[in-house]
């Protein structure tokens, strides 16, 4: 299905957060994410046990906005690269890998995300959010970051894979940063 007057970040509907990142250990972490509950697919945890996972000593806030692959101006989809560099072109920033496990621990009432529609293998599940992150590693095989989700009423942060030549769809919904913030403390 194509948008034909999609609007264009940032002049397009866009869902802003700001996000307190930083602060805790990475076992800290995933204490906190163990307590509420979340869990995470085999690629959240290959991710965030990486030595490349780093977190923040100092606590800071994040401006995110959240906007789907149109509103970067890409009706019919695009790839990861080419989503990336737009968001950069139109002043956004990747986002930090631990945001991911922050968000997730902030965003505790994300709408259910099946939607009774089949799974379809290869694509962004229905209902997920996608953080921009820069990528560890440029190995396939390994995760590329986090993705929300909620399903069932349980929380996930999941990592997934995807190669250069993965499309993401026109409604799938990314993450990015706008400007970072050193919280005085």
């Amino acid at each position: 299905m194509r948008i034909e007057n999609e609007k264009i970040y940032p002049d397009c509907p866009v869902l802003a957060r700001t996000v307190e990142v930083g602060g805790i250990t990475k076992s800290q972490l995933i204490q906190k994410l163990q307590q509420h509950s979340i869990l995470m697919n085999e690629y959240g945890e290959r991710l965030i046990a990486d030595e490349k996972f780093t977190t923040s000593d100092t606590k800071y806030s994040l401006q995110t906005v959240e906007l789907t692959v149109s509103n970067l101006g890409f009706p019919d989809g695009a790839s990861t690269t080419q989503i990336f560099k737009r968001a950069s072109d139109l002043g956004l920033e990747l986002c930090p890998l631990e945001l991911g496990a922050h968000l997730r621990l902030e965003y505790l009432d994300q709408p259910e995300g099946y939607s009774g529609s089949p799974i379809q293998r290869h694509q962004a599940p229905s209902g997920s959010i996608t953080i921009a992150s820069e990528i560890l590693k440029e190995d396939d095989d390994f995760p590329k970051g986090f993705y929300l989700r909620q399903i069932n009423g349980v929380l996930w942060l999941r990592g997934y894979r995807a190669d250069h030549l993965h499309i993401w769809n026109h409604d799938d919904h990314f993450i990015f940063c706008q400007t970072k913030k050193t919280s005085k403390k």
